[in-house]
């Protein structure tokens, strides 16, 4: 039963997490994927691979590509205005004209009108990435 709940464990922080780590590196985010196919797993380590990816310098493809992802959540929803201010502001960051935060806020505005348990959890979007804890 100990092994389940530990596997339980790494999930639930996997899953706040994930988004986060994408937007820092695909690699690491395949890395961590795979590890939590195995059979057992730990939760420092896991804590540990989430922790690292902080140091990771920021990558305009890893964070273009997570946004990406987590969009995914509102196409069906936000209208056409709502999806070309998203892609605006993202071009804009790309491009040096906006920053991170900008974007995330923006997301954050879109979570507001079309609410998503899932993504209220994500450390991606509540920029919580100092409490990497289960």
């Amino acid at each position: 039963m100990q092994h389940k709940n530990i596997k339980k464990e790494c999930e639930d922080l996997w899953a706040k997490n994930k988004y986060y780590v994408l937007s820092k590196s695909h690699k690491a985010y395949l890395n961590i994927r795979e590890y939590l196919k195995e059979k057992e797993v730990d939760i420092a380590y896991l804590q540990e691979k989430i922790q690292s990816a902080k140091d990771i310098k920021e990558s305009k493809k890893d964070f273009h590509n997570a946004i990406l992802h987590v969009w995914g959540y509102f196409k069906k929803e936000a209208n056409e205005t709502e999806k070309q201010g998203l892609f605006a502001i993202l071009e804009e960051y790309r491009e040096g004209k906006n920053s991170q935060d900008a974007v995330i806020q923006y997301l954050n505005a879109l979570l507001k009108r079309y609410p998503n348990e899932y993504l209220q959890e994500s450390t991606f979007l509540t920029g919580e990435q100092d409490e990497i804890m289960a």
